[in-house]
């Protein structure tokens, strides 16, 4: 898209890099940020067809999204010690993070873990920009890695697919654009059928597709809910996704400097920007005060997003790195090095610097640093048995035939881990008898299991009211929880002898 520039004499102007404060050009630096690449005037959505990328940056992504799909897609069927891989169910409130199972009661633990991830995407956003994006955004993989090449594929590059969007309607556009369409409403089943097996696991996923519908109308409804809303991201909201609901692009704002590494336009190198007319040399354009910049706009014409790269940092830039391969691919055929857009930080093209670690990454390292060490010694003392003791609600004391004091008490087990596991429960601050009501107290893998527990202590234990009881948990010789409750019974002097 060319900049209309409404009055030149106010604008800043560009110096020649060799020419000391010889003006060149009047430029404008500030006119795209009034308004959307991808909107004209009146607001209606302009419809990017991007060209179809190619280059060692784009290789480079599709290995990388290669590999990041074989993970999605096969990331519910991988089994750790029985667990997939990733599980967030989030209706039986049981999470599974590499073969790990966390339960309502690790929520510490999650904490901290959302917080650490949080940091780490500050961190690396403030020193890198946005290249978790470009490069393995599920968003940006699937649109540009699957749904776009099948776009290719079908229509053609990107002067095809406009010439295809003018035509008449045809027996072979409405092929085209029907055969399109189905397919991008079976990958989106397919997408949305593998997000329900992250939250419900395969088992329940099988049991949808294989039983009878009207016995899961529940995820039946939900596997065709996440089918339409991936149809409708990936067949007509595309870059809309990371322009106006992603809020990464917004929050990186605030976290990048002149010292973070981004996709930039090297507009020292480059200006002023000037069309290369045939024979022209090198040294003629540099006597004429032109850079190296042809101005041929395949930046603009292969971004996803619809951005010129050559206006400088921008929200709706998603580092993906079309543009890299694209000027090196001019630059290349021109005879001029290449790198004049590339990896890159405002300090590193004004003043030749690399990336350095100044005190705001290293006061958000130090609090990385911390938060993984305290997740590391949550996740190392979590125990594999969670144990509530309560006093059963309503239960007063009571005095035993034998004489002795009882109270009772409801216990709740949660076992974390994927085995059966054997618990005894002791008194360990003072002599008494506990005794489970109904059954033995073996707990099976990945369930919570609740019991009522009768303590009895001696009235001579009994100093007060309420005695302070501490109970251990073990599994086998090893104690794996320590509870605190508070006993209740009559004062030592009120207790009747049998």
């Amino acid at each position: 898209m060319k900049t209309e520039l409404k009055d030149p004499s106010a604008l800043p102007t560009v110096p020649s890099p060799d020419a000391g404060s010889t003006v060149l050009k009047k430029v404008d630096w500030s006119d795209f940020r009034d308004h959307l690449a991808t909107a004209d005037k009146e607001g209606r959505r302009m419809w990017i067809h991007p060209r179809k990328p190619k280059g060692k940056l784009y290789d480079a992504r599709k290995m990388v999204s290669w590999v990041l799909l074989v993970i999605m897609f096969a990331g519910p069927f991988i089994r750790i010690q029985g667990n997939p891989l990733l599980m967030i169910n989030i209706v039986e409130r049981k999470f599974v993070i590499l073969g790990q199972v966390f339960w309502p009661q690790d929520l510490p633990i999650f904490a901290v873990a959302m917080l650490v991830f949080l940091t780490g995407i500050v961190i690396f956003t403030a020193a890198f920009g946005r290249l978790w994006c470009g490069w393995t955004c599920p968003q940006t993989v699937l649109m540009e890695m699957v749904f776009r090449r099948i776009e290719y594929w079908i229509e053609g590059d990107s002067h095809q697919q406009k010439a295809l969007a003018k035509a008449p309607w045809t027996a072979s556009k409405i092929a085209k654009k029907v055969g399109k369409q189905a397919v991008f409403f079976g990958l989106s089943f397919l997408i949305g059928n593998t997000l329900l097996a992250y939250i419900i696991g395969t088992e329940e996923l099988q049991k949808i597709v294989t039983d009878n519908p009207m016995n899961h109308l529940k995820g039946l409804t939900f596997m065709v809910l996440f089918t339409l809303i991936f149809y409708g991201i990936f067949a007509r909201f595309r870059e809309q996704a990371c322009t106006f609901i992603c809020p990464y692009g917004r929050f990186q704002s605030t976290l990048l400097d002149e010292n973070s590494i981004v996709v930039a336009y090297d507009h020292k190198r480059g200006e002023h920007r000037g069309i290369l007319h045939r024979k022209e040399t090198p040294a003629q354009r540099k006597e004429a005060g032109k850079g190296d910049c042809v101005d041929c706009k395949q930046c603009v014409t292969v971004c996803p997003t619809g951005i010129d790269i050559r206006d400088g940092t921008q929200m709706e830039c998603v580092n993906c790195t079309a543009c890299i391969d694209a000027c090196d691919s001019v630059m290349s055929k021109v005879g001029r090095p290449t790198g004049l857009i590339r990896y890159a930080s405002l300090n590193g093209i004004e003043r030749g610097e690399k990336l350095r670690a100044t005190p705001r990454l290293i006061g958000y390292g130090v609090v990385l640093v911390a938060l993984i060490a305290l997740f590391l010694y949550l996740l190392f003392t979590r125990s594999e048995v969670q144990t509530t003791l309560l006093r059963a609600p309503g239960a007063l004391f009571q005095q035993m035939p034998n004489g002795k004091i009882s109270n009772l008490y409801v216990v709740k087990l949660v076992n974390k881990t994927h085995r059966e596991i054997p618990v005894e429960m002791k008194l360990e601050n003072v002599q008494g008898e506990i005794r489970v009501m109904g059954r033995d107290l073996r707990i099976p893998a990945e369930k919570l299991v609740e019991v009522s527990v009768l303590i009895e202590l001696d009235p001579s234990v009994l100093r007060s009211g309420n005695h302070p009881l501490q109970i251990g948990v073990y599994h086998g010789e090893k104690r794996i929880e320590k509870l605190k409750t508070v006993f209740v019974g009559p004062r030592a002097s009120t207790v009747t002898q049998p």
